[in-house]
């Protein structure tokens, strides 16, 4: 709502089934549904103000199936002079056009991604990033979540339309989610036909290096098949569509002011939008993870991204990754605009595992230069599960991610 005071249109962008549209409605006096209104779509073409006419805000609903209608929305924005004029909600974003205005001083962007554990109800929230960004935790708030929930939690995901389905039904959803983007929705995103058993191989090498800074060229020579191996160029364009669709986020890498000579890398860690999908991907499920402790370790992380996400977009901030020349790695960065950040190192649990977090993010600590980065708001070890958020001796929280919140 506070976004549609202060501007005359708010325009949500997110993966497909992550509640947008439920999202707009709640706001939205009027709408209109470009995928579905055959008579809608002619009309952008014939008389756009018959779209756009209807009490406000009106949502105009998938509304880069008709890319011209944004000209349209700025236009009237420009004519109406009053803030809250439409909600336009899209799950791809079109390809530039340069005849089409930014659209900036108009609207206004929001992201959505699939929900956090906050979100479906698995965290207590109890630990607030917004709080731990101003340095303001107090410990003893319990995790209620166990091992085996967080199997299941990763394999279902964040999809609104799964909180009431069986394992069984939102893994069949999950798969043929991406079943659709790889035979239809890819291709539909650009124009450019691309073989649907091509595209499913690349989706699967994201998903077996989700979490790593995998190259480019390496997940092209991953998807290698009896067609021969993917060229490199070929496998950007695929990451670039995939990307628009926002079923692919990477996670770009921090820049801090450094005290010691080491070298920053810059290669982002390579995320699925939700870590279900990496595990539609690859057909496993709860059980098959259960086996594969090294594999669920990287999907964790990837969920403990995505919640970052989730929460670090309320506080203002953006989730970032750390790595340099000498082996130095820490899982997630949060980076608030305003110059707070905290730094995070996710472990599935255990003491050993727990030490070892702690050590890397005290390294960083003394690898960063203070003086014009400022000091860390918060370093955190987020664990799995069977334990109480606490602050060691040394300073370093433990969080579990059922307690974390925004």
């Amino acid at each position: 709502m506070r976004r549609l005071d202060a501007t005359g249109a708010v325009v949500i962008e997110g993966p497909k089934a992550c509640g947008k549209t439920a999202t707009a409605r709640q706001q939205a006096a009027s709408e209109v549904l470009l995928d579905v209104d055959e008579t809608a779509r002619k009309a952008v073409g014939f008389d756009p103000g018959l779209v756009l006419a209807g009490p406000t805000p009106r949502l105009i609903d998938e509304w880069q199936v008709e890319p011209a209608i944004w000209n349209h929305v700025r236009r009237a924005i420009d004519d109406r002079q009053t803030p809250g004029q439409f909600i336009l909600t899209g799950s791809a974003v079109p390809a530039d056009d340069a005849t089409r205005h930014t659209g900036a001083g108009r609207l206004t962007r929001l992201r959505m991604r699939p929900m956090s554990l906050f979100e479906s109800g698995a965290s207590t929230g109890a630990i607030s990033l917004r709080a731990a960004l101003s340095a303001e935790l107090e410990g003893g708030s319990r995790s209620e979540l166990e091992a085996d929930d967080l199997f299941e939690l990763l394999c279902v995901g964040g999809w609104p339309g799964h909180l009431h389905r069986s394992m069984e039904a939102a893994l069949q959803s999950n798969r043929d989610y991406l079943e659709e983007v790889r035979r239809v929705d890819i291709s539909r995103v650009d124009g450019v036909a691309r073989d649907p058993e091509r595209v499913g191989r690349f989706i699967r090498s994201y998903a077996r290096n989700t979490a790593t800074n995998a190259s480019m060229a390496t997940i092209a020579a991953d998807t290698a098949g009896d067609d021969g191996v993917l060229r490199n160029h070929t496998a950007l364009e695929y990451a670039e569509a995939l990307m628009r669709l926002m079923i692919v986020e990477d996670q770009p890498a921090w820049a801090p002011h450094l005290r010691s000579k080491s070298v920053l890398r810059q290669a982002p860690k390579r995320h699925l939008v939700d870590p279900s999908l990496a595990v539609a991907a690859l057909r496993t499920g709860p059980d098959k993870l259960r086996q594969d402790l090294e594999l669920f370790g990287f999907l964790f992380e990837s969920m403990v991204v995505r919640d970052l996400r989730v929460y670090a977009q309320a506080a203002d901030a953006d989730v970032y990754h750390y790595r340099d020349n000498t082996g130095l790695e820490v899982d997630a960065v949060v980076a608030s605009h305003a110059g707070p950040w905290a730094a995070f190192e996710v472990k599935l649990g255990g003491e050993r595992w727990i030490e070892q977090g702690a050590e890397t993010l005290l390294r960083f600590r003394d690898r960063v230069d203070a003086d014009r980065s400022g000091e860390p708001a918060l370093l955190a070890v987020i664990v799995g599960s069977g334990t109480y958020a606490h602050r060691r001796a040394d300073g370093v929280w433990v969080l579990p991610i059922g307690v974390c919140g925004p």
